[in-house]
């Protein structure tokens, strides 16, 4: 039984792949440069051997507690565990529970993360072979920290299982992702500043950490080496007790998910009108524009690309503003307009098969590219022109004010052309409608990579002129080319935007039901 559902994972998973060339080009890319980021790591650890036992035991204590936290909490966070095999579909089946934990277990630790930490903590032998009983007991200790990731992975996704499954939970846990990511500027700050003072700070903090259940059996190995046996038991037991504590409360989450399985709530429909809808004109591209609009404000897969816009300007001040140097401030905005200015070339891809919509009431491609750009462009001009005003505000350089919104004007008009161009001919990997918006499907997250990369230099090229004129413009102080990058900027990116509607629009009236057939296989 457990060989049987371990191979049905495989199978499932290399169905999916099957489905799209492209995703398993994907996956093979990030197979390989997951392979080359193992390969460093491995290098790595059989390097720290060759420095001091307190050196190498901090090292492997924070990077083990790491990863065991990361394994635990982000799947929570994220939704990103791998559930080509989910339990609940295994309910009406006669499987043992205990069968059940030990196949999802092993499939989990032979998936590309589990096998990736798994190697890697083998990896920790080579650290201590200088110390044969303390290579050894790394690979005992590794297999145990391996087990203890994927269990308490699963073990918490389990158990928030009922309470994480409405879109309130859902965007309450976006926020605790955000949350971090906004102070990731001040942390970081404020480590090195400590760090600076402080010498033997980490040193300590693993000393601490040893104690916990998530760096306690990474700590054995060491102790081993370094004599200290007493210690290094009484960590051996914190990790078996935490390894033990985590199946049986992972068991107990199961066992209640099969049994009493979650029920889907009638949804009462609104009484609040249509909406947006009353707001856009009764037309085809007004219509479009409504529900685009509508997702941006409800939808947490188009809301996630909002999160740039206070994140880069935080980023920004304390990384380069610490100094007492503001002017990189000016950049805020520019790089706002790139990231909004190409966040809808997925569009297509988010409305999934509601885009058979567009398809059954014959909305033109123009009409739908149309629309698309004015639903961005009603919040993404204000905010970055909102931006640009206040960066030469609080820097004070009034005088490159015509050169900033030349590049900005310049960026946002050639972007929504380059995007409308994208979302009409190429499908991509996202989160489905009610997923989370940080759910990666297999392949996904390398094709969006390398999408982005690829778009982002068109952008880069098409925005030369008005992009050059202002830096020189800066450069010198010559206010006039300033005023013609904004001319250039507004000319240029409006004949892009005029061209990209049209070409886009007429592959979307060509490529429409083929679309919609791609979209149908990511189900």
């Amino acid at each position: 039984m457990v060989a049987t559902l371990v191979r049905l994972r495989f199978l499932l998973l290399a169905n999916s792949l099957k489905r799209s060339p492209w995703q398993l080009i994907a996956v093979v890319i990030g197979g390989l440069y997951g392979l080359g980021i193992l390969i460093s790591a491995v290098a790595g650890l059989f390097v720290l051997s060759f420095a001091e036992i307190e050196l190498a035991r901090t090292v492997t204590v924070l990077a083990g507690a790491a990863v065991t936290l990361g394994w635990t909490l982000l799947p929570v966070l994220t939704s990103g565990i791998d559930q080509t095999v989910e339990p609940a579909r295994l309910a009406t089946f006669p499987i043992p529970l205990n069968t059940l934990l030990l196949s999802l277990a092993i499939s989990g630790v032979l998936g590309v993360p589990g096998l990736v930490t798994l190697v890697a903590a083998l990896a920790t032998a080579g650290t201590w072979w200088r110390y044969p009983v303390a290579a050894l007991v790394a690979v005992v200790c590794a297999a145990i920290g391996v087990l203890t990731c994927v269990i308490g992975s699963r073990m918490l996704v389990a158990l928030t299982a009922r309470i994480s499954s409405g879109r309130r939970a859902r965007e309450a846990k976006g926020i605790l992702v955000v949350i971090p990511a906004l102070l990731l500027g001040p942390i970081i700050l404020g480590l090195t500043q400590v760090l600076s003072d402080v010498s033997d700070l980490l040193p300590r903090i693993a000393h601490l950490v040893s104690w916990s259940p998530f760096g306690a059996i990474w700590a054995v190995p060491a102790d081993v080496a370094s004599g200290d046996l007493g210690r290094a038991a009484w960590e051996f037991l914190i990790g078996i007790a935490t390894l033990v504590v985590f199946v049986l409360v992972w068991r107990w989450g199961l066992a209640l998910a099969l049994e009493t399985p979650s029920r889907s709530t009638l949804v009462k429909a609104g009484t609040r009108g249509l909406g947006l809808f009353t707001v856009f004109p009764g037309t085809p591209a007004g219509a479009v524009a409504a529900r685009a609009l509508t997702y941006w404000i409800r939808d947490p897969r188009y809301t996630q690309s909002l999160i740039t816009v206070p994140l880069v300007p935080v980023l920004i001040f304390f990384y380069a503003g610490s100094n007492g140097n503001l002017a990189p401030l000016n950049a805020v905005a520019p790089i706002v307009a790139v990231l909004l200015s190409m966040s809808i070339y997925t569009d297509v891809s988010y409305d999934n098969t509601a885009f058979a919509l567009h398809l059954q009431t014959g909305v033109s491609g123009r009409a739908d590219r149309i629309g698309r750009v004015i639903a961005l462009a009603i919040f993404a001009v204000p905010i970055c022109f909102a931006l640009a005003i206040a960066s030469v505000w609080i820097t004070n350089a009034w005088e490159i004010l015509p050169g900033l919104l030349g590049i900005i004007a310049g960026v946002l008009l050639t972007g929504f052309a380059v995007s409308s161009l994208i979302s009409g001919r190429f499908v991509f990997m996202v989160p489905a409608p009610g997923e989370s918006p940080f759910k990666s499907k297999p392949g996904g997250g390398v094709s969006l990579m390398l999408s982005t990369f690829a778009s982002w230099s068109v952008l880069g090229i098409l925005t030369l002129p008005e992009l050059v004129l202002a830096i020189v413009g800066f450069a010198s102080g010559n206010i006039a080319l300033g005023w013609l990058s904004l001319l250039v900027g507004i000319v240029l990116g409006s004949g892009f935007l005029i061209i990209g509607v049209r070409i886009g629009g007429a592959i979307l009236d060509r490529r429409g039901p083929d679309l919609l057939a791609q979209l149908q296989k990511q189900k």
